[in-house]
């Protein structure tokens, strides 16, 4: 499988496979394709071999389902547009090298891959932690491409050291750096100062990759431009 990652504020992922090589994405990620692109939506991939086992998938942020695209007859292609202004990211899974992503992270990759919930260390707090607290937990073998929001900062923590982050700007880290959800310090910031209640705490040791834009934020920049309902 050979990719090409195209394009600044909006990218695109382009994979061509090869004949019989098959790729894992998420439903509704599909831009175009060639015509000997087979196509096979089912609850039983990304690491789930049923109905059942994709709730925990779909607990993560994902689907129920996941779509396989399958190249037949020889050389295809298969692109997936990006969803808000950002960047697609390329990275390698493997055994001891998975990662928690923010809940509609994942693009596409490999079909040996395997998507999860992350779980939460403090979980009373993770209940009501708001945008970015549910996180998917990506498994398993090959290489996965990932979605982040806006501009991307990287931190690689040593072990003890730490970061505090508004929830929706936890873009991916390493599975081997501590999560859990905790509350803004003070009652006066609390209440008035406008950042939410609670923070993400990270801490080493493993990398950390930060997005710049949030899901939540662009919704509000674009809400005063939206239409209202009312007719004049």
């Amino acid at each position: 499988m050979r990719h090409e990652i195209t394009g600044t504020t909006l990218p695109v992922l382009t994979l061509t496979l090869e004949a019989g090589e098959t790729v894992l994405a998420e439903t509704d990620r599909l831009s175009w394709m060639t015509s000997n692109v087979a196509m096979r939506t089912t609850t039983a991939t990304g690491g789930s071999s049923g109905f059942f086992g994709a709730i925990g998938r779909a607990l993560g942020g994902g689907g129920l389902f996941m779509t396989e695209f399958t190249a037949e007859g020889g050389e295809a292609l298969v692109a997936f547009a990006a969803t808000v202004p950002g960047n697609i990211i390329e990275t390698r899974v493997g055994a001891g090298r998975g990662y928690l992503i923010h809940r509609h992270g994942f693009l596409a990759g490999a079909p040996t891959l395997a998507l999860g919930v992350g779980v939460q260390q403090s979980l009373g707090a993770g209940v009501f932690g708001g945008e970015g607290f549910v996180l998917q937990h990506l498994t398993g073998e090959g290489t996965a491409f990932i979605e982040l929001g806006g501009e991307i900062v990287s931190y690689d923590l040593t072990a003890g050291q730490d970061l505090l982050v508004h929830p929706g700007h936890v873009g991916m880290f390493e599975e081997s750096v501590s999560f859990e959800i905790t509350t803004v310090r003070g009652v006066k910031n609390m209440i008035f100062g406008g950042d939410g209640l609670f923070l993400a705490h990270l801490s080493g040791p493993g990398k950390v990759w930060l997005q710049t834009l949030t899901p939540s934020k662009l919704a509000h920049a674009l809400r005063p431009y939206l239409p209202t309902g009312e007719h004049r």
